[in-house]
This record gives C-alpha cells, sequence and structure tokens, in this order.
C-alpha cells in the first residue's frame, strides 16, 4: 500500500482531478468537501498525508487544520490556496504545514509534494 491521502477543497472539480492523479500514483484517496467531512475521515481513516485547501466556506482551512491537528498532532498536510495570503499561509505553516500551493496548481508539483512528503515507510 502506498498511503492514503485526504483531499479537501470545496471545488469538485479540484477534489476530481487530484482523486483521480493520486489513484493512478496508487494512492488510497479519500474526498471531504467541507471540514466536518475531513475531521470525520482523520478520525475513521486515520490518513498518512492531507491535500488541505484554505478557502471553504464555514470551517475555513485553518480551523480545519488546528483541529486535526488535536485529532492528531504528526498529521501531514500540504495547504492550496487560490489566493495569495501570506498570513494565512504562515498561520498554516506555523501550525505545522509541510508547504503550499498556489492555485491553479501544476499536477506533477502536486505529485512530486506528496512523494516527498509521505512518511518513508509508504513509498
Amino acid at each position: 500500500m502506498k498511503g492514503k491521502i485526504l483531499i479537501i477543497d470545496d471545488q469538485f472539480g479540484i477534489r476530481i482531478l487530484l482523486n483521480e492523479v493520486l489513484q493512478k500514483e496508487g494512492y488510497t484517496t479519500f474526498q471531504a468537501a467541507n471540514g466536518v467531512q475531513a475531521l470525520d475521515i482523520v478520525k475513521t481513516h486515520a490518513p498518512d498525508l492531507v491535500l488541505l485547501d484554505m478557502k471553504i466556506p464555514g470551517m475555513d482551512g485553518i480551523e480545519i487544520l488546528k483541529r486535526m491537528k488535536i485529532i492528531d498532532p504528526e498529521i501531514r498536510v500540504i495547504i492550496m490556496t487560490a489566493y495569495g495570503e501570506l498570513d494565512m499561509i504562515q498561520e498554516a505553516k506555523d501550525l505545522g504545514a509541510l508547504t503550499h500551493f498556489a492555485k491553479p496548481f501544476d499536477i506533477d508539483d502536486i505529485r512530486g509534494a506528496v512523494r516527498k512528503y509521505l512518511p518513508v515507510h509508504l513509498i
């Protein structure tokens, strides 16, 4: 098994794209459109890596990240944002996010980051 990846984004198209690409790479994927779904998946499936959009209606990415860290302090998170909000990116990194991507992103960059940041025993 190559690892479990949780994709959190309110945009259906982005979830489908990432899901398709990562499944082709051999990963098990989970999708969440909001914070409630995301936290339920973290509790139930303990993903090895999370791709988290920062701009989600309701519970935003920072709040989701804080709550995921309570459930699993070691959870690995890569953030995605469509906005150049440096303060939000910095806050996410202060909370333990590994890196970030600005949308629109290059799918090959995402593939590389997933390989780089997944726990070594899963590669």
